[in-house]
């Protein structure tokens, strides 16, 4: 239920909740659906639940997992945590008193430091208040494309200690983009079967906005028929900026 991650912003993951829905482009070849397909024919316990086939698929019916509320407690050392890499904990089926588990759960191992992730941005806005941040929570929306610009404005709203952008993948280019109040830009283009071409161009002018506003820019990948099929370089080195964490010692 937590494994060790191969995504190169983050060390673990951790899916509490299982399944989504897709809302935009930027869902439309969803890496996560087609795994859960996967690990469902394999007997996979956490992903037996079926979604509806016009926006998810089978084994990726939204579910929730109380059991695995206990595992971050039992990591040893201490981790970078990316929540949810099967879901999104603001998903309107999570009910409120779910996502304050999660959070307690996040308060309560202070040595990790958890990376939460939404495209549910207006949800998130709605319930943000009525949630307790811990200070070892990073907080962050997706952005595909100039569509979907609005929810850096929802996270905006949000007492997270660092406010984070997810621009992958990257389907348009963001100009003038606004950073103020967000801490971190991770940015990169779509891999697998049908992913669509990412514009260098688009890439660099978010670099140089980052650049600019002195925010830390992450490029995650060019993309292509596998994540790594064109590899990070951006104009001659890897960007690989984080904000800085402070985990505390290991009770």
């Amino acid at each position: 239920m937590g494994d060790r991650s191969g995504i190169e912003w983050t060390e673990a993951t951790w899916n509490p909740t299982t399944g989504c829905d897709r809302i935009s482009a930027g869902c439309d070849n969803c890496y996560a659906l087609t795994l859960a397909k996967r690990l469902k024919a394999m007997g996979a316990a956490k992903y037996q639940t079926d979604g509806d086939p016009r926006t998810s698929g089978p084994g990726f019916g939204l579910a929730l997992h109380p059991d695995a509320l206990e595992v971050p407690k039992r990591w040893r050392g201490s981790r970078m945590v990316f929540v949810n890499s099967m879901s999104d904990l603001f998903h309107a089926r999570v009910p409120l008193s779910f996502v304050r588990d999660v959070f307690q759960v996040i308060a309560d191992t202070p040595h990790h430091t958890y990376q939460v992730l939404t495209k549910r941005s207006v949800r998130l806005r709605r319930i943000a208040g009525r949630l307790e941040w811990p200070d070892n929570l990073w907080m962050g929306v997706s952005v595909e494309n100039t569509a979907q610009l609005g929810r850096i404005d929802d996270l905006r709203t949000v007492a997270a200690s660092v406010r984070f952008l997810s621009l992958e993948p990257l389907l348009g280019p963001l100009p003038g983009l606004r950073l103020d109040g967000i801490g971190w830009v991770i940015a990169g283009g779509e891999s697998g079967a049908g992913h669509r071409p990412m514009d260098p161009a688009w890439v660099v002018e978010i670099r140089d906005a980052c650049l600019a506003a002195d925010v830390p820019f992450f490029f995650k990948q060019w993309g292509g028929h596998n994540p790594k099929a064109r590899g990070r370089d951006l104009n001659g080195r890897t960007w690989d900026e984080m904000p800085q964490r402070h985990p505390l010692p290991v009770p």
